[in-house]
């Protein structure tokens, strides 16, 4: 058996190059060990690992030592020690934590180090008992008449000669993570302080998870008591309590964008109380496709990708004034999209997989002898055109090149299309895009022709 004992600064510090400390770093480096080992525990403010069966599996103990204390991303600055047991590794982290001189003997370890003597210490200081193995020397029956089971019993798990049983830790199936303001914020931008903490800890989580979030809520608690407008705005911010809601585009990790985004939508919130409590928590998230790096310069991507720069023009602007078009599952050229806000729209693999169905069917080829394409420029409402002699004139007449191009849709819409396309030439415009409507109105005399686009 071998122990590993950590334990993360006291205020989550973390190196020169992260944004921001973490919000709770004892569980962001618990998160981080379990992809080593699913033994891990808390005691105290420190974590305990059982490495032993994870050594082989890392190339040894020295490299597994070296992956988990050196992550890829920062993390709190931590100190750990080892030992045979947790709490030897335990008892030398608060003696000499910074692994170097961590490596007292089990019997010189101070009494104060072994938790379940701490409440006797008093009495035993009296006794002259200073460390581990002046207690153990000590006959058996008078410890437990005098302090108790317990304390021989973790003298027992400390030597090895009892089994140590902890509630392990796992990793959760969703983000959740509060945070307590060191003071009443005010303002709803000075927020983001405490927000990047926990995009900083929701971080960890997406890596340890190999996910990315799509979707997250920033949830804050107002102060009542200084409140004079609750029950005036409790609409809009439930109460005693705000949200704010992000969605992105594509699963990121990415929290720099999201930071942006967040800022973004805090700069148009006003609160009606001060705020004492943070908390984030995700709503959706989806599994993170790796990407290959390439070694070639021009592959290698810089700056924002297009869906971020959309996601913060959207939250700057407003979402109804930055728009995108949204494919639709329809065969009427005027109806194959719609405009909407580019951050409700989502573009996935599926939906331009049935878009490029759709057009190959409508630019199909078999049967033409040449090929048909769409024009460079779509009217928004087809233009009638005058027919004389049964051929139809635009600027002139016109001479039909390629068609016809059969188009039947709209039948369960009750707005049927039935409808022969043509590529026409005319003397003045050039090349046009034609149809004529077979399903014109009853009685009429000659078919109605249409001008639905033009070619550049």
């Amino acid at each position: 058996m071998h122990w590993i004992a950590l334990q993360p600064a006291p205020d989550g510090a973390v190196g020169a190059a992260a944004d921001a400390p973490l919000a709770d770093a004892a569980t962001a480096w618990a998160w981080w060990a379990l992809q080593f080992t699913p033994l891990v525990a808390r005691v105290e403010d420190a974590l305990v690992l059982e490495v032993s069966a994870s050594e082989r599996l890392f190339g040894g103990r020295q490299p597994l030592l070296d992956l988990l204390l050196k992550p890829k991303w920062p993390l709190a600055l931590v100190k750990y020690a080892q030992g045979a047991t947790s709490l030897i590794a335990f008892g030398r982290l608060q003696c000499a934590g910074d692994g170097a001189g961590g490596v007292l003997p089990a019997d010189t370890l101070p009494l104060s180090t072994l938790v379940a003597a701490r409440a006797h210490l008093p009495t035993l200081t009296r006794l002259g008992l200073s460390t581990w193995g002046q207690l153990r020397a000590l006959p058996r029956g008078g410890l437990v008449r005098r302090f108790g089971a317990g304390l021989v019993d973790a003298l027992d798990c400390a030597y090895g000669q009892r089994a140590e049983v902890y509630p392990w830790l796992t990793l959760p199936e969703v983000f959740d993570a509060p945070l307590e303001l060191l003071s009443s914020v005010e303002s709803a931008p000075a927020l983001l302080f405490g927000a990047r903490r926990l995009l900083a800890q929701l971080q960890v989580w997406l890596r340890a998870r190999q996910r990315g979030v799509l979707a997250l809520e920033l949830l804050w608690e107002l102060d009542a008591r200084r409140s004079n407008a609750l029950h005036v705005d409790a609409h809009h911010h439930g109460g005693s309590q705000g949200r704010l809601e992000l969605r992105t585009a594509q699963p990121t990790q990415d929290m720099a964008h999201l930071a942006r985004l967040l800022a973004e939508q805090l700069a148009r919130v006003t609160l009606p109380a001060p705020v004492l409590h943070l908390r984030l928590r995700s709503l959706q998230t989806e599994r993170l496709a790796g990407e290959s790096v390439s070694l070639l310069p021009e592959d290698v991507r810089h700056g924002d990708s297009l869906h971020q720069l959309l996601e913060r023009l959207s939250a700057r602007l407003g979402a109804d004034q930055v728009r995108s078009v949204q494919l639709q599952a329809d065969h009427r050229p005027e109806r194959m999209q719609c405009w909407g806000a580019a951050s409700e729209i989502a573009i996935k693999s599926g939906a331009a997989k049935a878009y490029s169905t759709r057009a190959g069917g409508l630019n199909d080829t078999k049967g033409l002898g040449q090929g048909a394409v769409y024009p460079t420029w779509l009217l928004a409402t087809p233009q009638r055109l005058s027919v004389h002699q049964g051929c139809p004139h635009y600027q002139g007449p016109l001479t039909l090149l390629v068609g016809p191009q059969r188009l039947e849709a709209g039948w369960l819409e009750g707005d049927a299309a039935l409808r022969d396309y043509y590529v026409a030439r005319s003397a003045t415009a050039g090349l046009v895009w034609v149809y004529c409507d077979r399903l014109g109105p009853p009685g009429a005399q000659a078919a109605h022709w249409y001008l639905h686009g033009l070619f550049a």
